[in-house]
């Protein structure tokens, strides 16, 4: 059966509901587009962090960037930091955006890893990223740089870049500023009953007595699931075995010095047990500790959360930072998704449909990119079951992957200090009683087979697996590999390999020299955003 959508009714006003119903008004102009926010649900405002797609979806919706940036405390991201990940102590290394700039390489980014090999001792794990993309250069000198002349390699503003922002504000902006004003009708009210028939949801009782029916129903009820998991009780797929973070304490500290703070891209940095973020936006600094109620106590973890605040892994190390004095927000989450996400007339986005973990910045992410699938099944003017089956089909490989990129930044890390850290590092990818390729995902067979079928060159430039395993210290060449290709250590063969390791050296030193000669992100900020 076909449905015929002229009525698309979103639960829920938090980011995914506004999102939801931005995205919906944006494609569907002459379809009636409501959404029902209820006055006394508090909105969970995790998801501050963004990649770069975020950017594209945005330049989509046809948004000015400067009244966006302004109004939701918004600053600019050009990478994620991961810190002592690999051991306790270990230092740190970047995952930026956009592609590796490989000119001038004799085989891409393999030569960087024979280089590597030949010289392991003066070669550290976090120089693959700077090799090959110049916006870590600009990001651990705080700088912003729009390479509007091409001298930063390949590195493209408009899109190699991402938003740290105030997600709640971010939430009424588009609310106020896009959603009211192209056409979206707003009801206060409380979802109190949700009568169900063959084609799920027939209508909504509301706390003001109104009964809301509609064609399409998107779910953003956060992690109640309302209407997903409540009403149509689609069964929820946990994943707590893979990835055992449930819980996380999160604050927001003032800066100390706002131009050396305002980073340009979040830092992770793994702790005892877990991890905190840190993510500096216009007004603040927004961090938050990541763990597993299965290893330490609430109690515990918030007094490993303040012992952080005041150590020396901040920018500025403050021992007499008033920690006590912060508000603490205690998050619950759960890690996993529902079977399928697109049921009768129901569709789960946000947290209502799964939620990872706060890794990666994976929340919004996969928000915006699930709504941008969803649009593609719904182009014809309604949907059937097919339409259904690509949607979920197509999401819960979504989710996979991404949960298993996640899961990587895990099990390659080699830190034991705490039993936390022991047993997620003991877990198997692979699924008792299934064949190994079959198990694997594609984001664990290209670790697999650039690790141990190196010679056969199959490292391609694209995703973010090569940046995570490379800076946790899984290589697909080493020095035992090196020394069995016997051309490798021919002098006249690597002499060429020489010239390619000079060249990166003076390209990186050129782009020292543009970060240097560039503004910090918050004078940019202040002379082009904020006008201050």
């Amino acid at each position: 059966m076909t449905q015929e959508i002229n009525k698309i009714v979103v639960v829920g006003g938090g980011s995914a509901g506004w999102m939801s119903a931005a995205t919906m008004i944006r494609n569907f102009p002459k379809k009636e587009v409501v959404i029902i926010e209820s006055p006394d649900d508090p909105v969970v405002g995790v998801g501050e962090s963004t990649l770069a797609a975020i950017k594209l979806w945005m330049a989509w919706l046809g948004v000015q960037e400067e009244e966006f940036m302004r109004d939701t405390d918004a600053v600019y991201k050009l990478s994620i930091k991961f810190t002592d990940w690999y051991k306790k102590d270990s230092g740190g290394f970047h995952y930026p955006f956009g592609r590796p700039y490989v000119e001038g390489s004799l085989a891409e980014e393999i030569d960087w890893y024979i280089k590597k090999a030949k010289y392991p001792m003066t070669t550290a794990n976090s120089d693959y990223a700077k090799t090959f993309f110049p916006a870590v250069t600009l990001a651990e000198k705080n700088k912003i740089n729009l390479n509007a002349d091409g001298r930063l390699g390949n590195f493209l503003f408009f899109k190699d870049v991402a938003y740290h922002f105030d997600a709640i504000k971010f939430g009424q902006w588009l609310k106020k500023k896009y959603c009211i004003p192209k056409g979206v009708k707003v009801i206060s009210a409380k979802v109190t009953d949700i009568k169900t028939n063959e084609n799920g949801v027939e209508y909504l009782q509301l706390s003001n007595g109104d009964k809301v029916s509609g064609d399409l129903f998107i779910d953003c009820t956060g992690w109640k699931s309302l209407l997903l998991g409540g009403a149509l009780k689609e069964p929820f797929l946990d994943d707590k075995e893979l990835l055992p973070n449930n819980r996380a304490w999160a604050t927001r500290i003032p800066y100390t010095d706002k131009e050396k703070e305002m980073e340009p891209y979040t830092n992770c940095t793994a702790i005892e047990n877990g991890w905190v973020w840190n993510i500096p936006s216009w007004e603040r600094i927004g961090t938050g500790y990541v763990y597993s109620d299965k290893y330490i106590t609430p109690e515990e973890a918030l007094k490993q959360f303040k012992n952080y605040l005041k150590s020396d892994k901040l920018t500025i190390p403050d021992e007499n930072r008033p920690v006590e004095d912060f508000e603490y927000k205690d998050i619950k989450f759960r890690v996993g998704i529902h079977r399928r996400l697109f049921v009768k007339n129901v569709v789960g986005i946000g947290l209502a449909g799964g939620f990872i973990e706060p890794l990666e910045s994976n929340g919004l992410f996969t928000t915006h990119v699930f709504l941008i699938d969803l649009i593609k099944v719904l182009n014809r003017g309604g949907f059937n079951q097919f339409d259904r089956d690509c949607f979920n089909l197509i999401t819960q490989k979504g989710y996979e992957g991404f949960r298993d990129f996640v899961l990587a930044h895990y099990l390659l890390s080699y830190r034991n200090d705490t039993k936390y850290w022991q047993d997620i590092t003991s877990k198997s990818f692979f699924k008792e009683g299934e064949r190994l390729d079959q198990s694997m995902t594609q984001q664990f067979k290209e670790l697999v087979f650039r690790k141990i079928a190196s010679c056969r060159y199959d490292i391609h430039n694209g995703g973010g697996i090569h940046c995570i395993g490379t800076g946790l210290g899984f290589m697909p060449i080493d020095k035992n590999v090196l020394s069995s290709w016997d051309w490798a250590f021919q002098t006249d063969h690597f002499t060429h390999y020489e010239k390619v390791f000079q060249s990166w050296k003076m390209r990186t030193k050129e782009w020292e020299r543009i970060a240097d000669r560039s503004p910090t992100m918050y004078e940019f900020l202040k002379e082009n955003i904020y006008k201050e």
